[in-house]
């Protein structure tokens, strides 16, 4: 599973010229599922993403969670191009992106453990989606992880 975490002050979604979902200050994470990705990776991920110090504290370091923050929100967006290689040649290969319908589900179960502790507003699994952002610093992280199948 590979994402993009964005610190944002505000982001928006939408498909067909209607607003699917918005947030104000808080992170924009963007999520790529591979093929061999557990519910395992997921819990990984989701534990990271709220957990991780992004957010200035009162002396402007780096040391609040996005749990910490009053008010925060996340704008989660499947993207499966994340899970494509661009080794060689021109063409992006996507034959590394988990297929369509197990990705949802684990996609959903990503949402739904995040929306247990923060509020979550999500783009629409699939479709083209329009995605406006203002970043926070900029302030852009890439996480990938993959456990070992046993």
């Amino acid at each position: 599973m590979r994402i993009v975490i964005q610190r944002v002050s505000s982001a928006d979604v939408k498909v067909n010229s209607e607003t699917a979902g918005q947030i104000g200050k808080g992170l924009l994470i963007y999520s790529g599922i591979e093929k061999g990705d557990t519910l395992k990776e997921i819990e990984f991920m989701v534990e990271k993403v709220l957990n991780l110090r992004i957010f200035p504290d009162d002396h402007g370091k780096m040391d609040k969670a996005v749990l910490d923050v009053p008010g925060s929100a996340i704008l989660s967006i499947s993207q499966f191009t994340l899970a494509s290689f661009i080794k060689k040649g021109r063409r992006p290969d996507f034959s590394n992106a988990l297929e369509p319908e197990k990705a949802e589900k684990l996609y959903d179960h990503f949402c739904e453990k995040l929306s247990s502790k923060i509020k979550v507003e999500k783009g629409v699994f699939g479709a083209m989606m329009e995605i406006t952002s203002v970043n926070d610093g900029p302030v852009t992280f890439i996480i990938e992880k993959k456990f070992e199948s046993s």
